[in-house]
């Protein structure tokens, strides 16, 4: 007997399985299975996907921005000018309130392991990471929290923050962050990268750097400096960049050998579409980019992509709720991802290939992997693109097998006299 089966669910190839599920682990898979459970629950052919991994979140940031903010020049600048203005004046209170209002929204998503950032600086100190360290314990029953120490303003241009991130490394923080990009030259860059690598030896933790934001700087090379850092550490498999922006504007065959290298670093890629399309490219010259790497050549020389929220109603962008099906969504939209045969895509990129980025293995719905399950209504679609197209709400989110969320809605349209043919 199995503690849990989700019968009749339609899996994203359109066969219609029963789940059985044992130890927060899926044990068997397959059409009428036999087994009886303790509990059951009946999906009705709607459809069953992994649970979402938001793989870059700045959960300290988030609900700081609101009608009264006000963008004077809209620059990358300003909005790190403006969280440096409301991180002065963050309390720890503050910061879980905050914190436990994006993390349920996100659950309610379908989101079930989310990597949140918490800025570290000589501006706020280790107050973000301190909060999402407890909230880490708080929620862990619902879902698994990744906390990640992120160097905000830099660590050459932020003199002290290299001492307070190897403290957030101490205090219990599950990933190192690099932000090389913000910091003065190229030459900066460098040892920016190397700094973090030391670190990230030291404590043995996997890294996540932001590399390139400007989708119009063909000088940024961040990415390329980075990739060989990465080889000559022998971190392979234990870096993820996010943005990576500057790659869409390097020529074709620049652009491919870093492509290769980044393949050959075992580099995963993390695209933040929504963000880039609102906060990286509203001062660029026309003809406009959308601000995204370049997704489908990365794809196409075998690097890991995923998409995630990055950020939700702060300074570098005022919307957001977490949820990944919406990110989806505007990442086929962006990257052009809109064929039958690319919509499965778009859905590992915030699922399976969003677990790879963030370091988890077995993802999915199959055996063996981790019972952390979303379940659709039977209306939501039967398909990837009908999926992306209705954006229904979840109606069963599964953490280890065991229930955390639910959602119902009942719509109905009301004619006052029926349609006359």
């Amino acid at each position: 007997m199995a503690e849990l089966c989700i019968r009749n669910a339609r899996r994203l190839d359109g066969g219609v399985v029963d789940v059985a599920i044992e130890a927060g682990l899926i044990v068997e898979i397959g059409a009428d299975l036999q087994r009886t459970a303790d509990k059951e629950f009946d999906a009705e052919t709607g459809l069953i996907l992994p649970g979402f991994v938001n793989a870059h979140l700045h959960v300290d940031k988030a609900l700081t921005v609101g009608e009264n903010t006000r963008w004077e020049v809209g620059t990358f600048q300003e909005s790190i000018d403006l969280t440096l203005d409301n991180r002065a004046s963050y309390t720890h209170d503050d910061l879980v309130r905050r914190g436990s209002t994006v993390i349920e929204e996100s659950v309610r998503f379908g989101c079930t392991t989310m990597r949140a950032f918490a800025d570290v600086g000589t501006v706020g100190g280790l107050a973000g990471t301190k909060a999402l360290l407890e909230l880490r314990e708080a929620y862990r029953d619902l879902i698994d929290i990744q906390v990640c120490a992120f160097p905000q303003e830099g660590i050459i241009r932020d003199l002290g923050a290299e001492e307070l991130l190897i403290e957030a490394m101490e205090l219990g923080c599950d990933v190192l962050g690099g932000f090389p990009w913000f910091e003065y030259t190229p030459v900066h860059e460098q040892r920016h990268i190397d700094k973090i690598m030391h670190i990230a030896k030291h404590f043995d933790v996997d890294v996540h750097m932001f590399v390139d934001d400007d989708p119009v700087a063909p000088q940024s090379r961040g990415l390329e400096m980075l990739a060989v850092a990465t080889i000559d550490n022998g971190w392979q498999g234990r870096v993820t960049v996010s943005h990576a922006c500057a790659l869409a504007s390097y020529d074709d065959h620049l652009a491919g050998r870093v492509c290769r290298l980044v393949a050959d670093a075992g580099i995963s890629v993390v695209s933040n579409p929504q963000i880039s399309l609102v906060s990286k490219c509203q001062n660029a010259p026309e003809p406009r980019p959308r601000g995204i790497t370049r997704v489908k050549e990365l794809m196409a020389n075998g690097v890991n992509v995923a998409v995630a929220q990055d950020d939700i109603a702060d300074p570098y962008y005022p919307f957001g709720r977490g949820d990944l099906l919406e990110v989806a969504s505007i990442i086929a939209h962006v990257a052009q991802l809109y064929r039958p045969e690319d919509t499965p895509t778009v859905l590992s990129m915030v699922t399976t290939n969003a677990a790879k980025a963030v370091g988890l293995d077995a993802w999915g719905v199959e055996h063996g992997a981790p019972a952390d399950l979303q379940v659709y209504p039977p209306d939501a679609g039967t398909t990837a693109t009908e999926l992306l197209r209705l954006q229904s709400p979840r109606r069963w989110v599964f953490k280890a097998g065991v229930l955390v969320a639910s959602t119902s809605i009942t719509s109905d349209v009301h004619r006052v006299a029926p349609i006359t043919p």
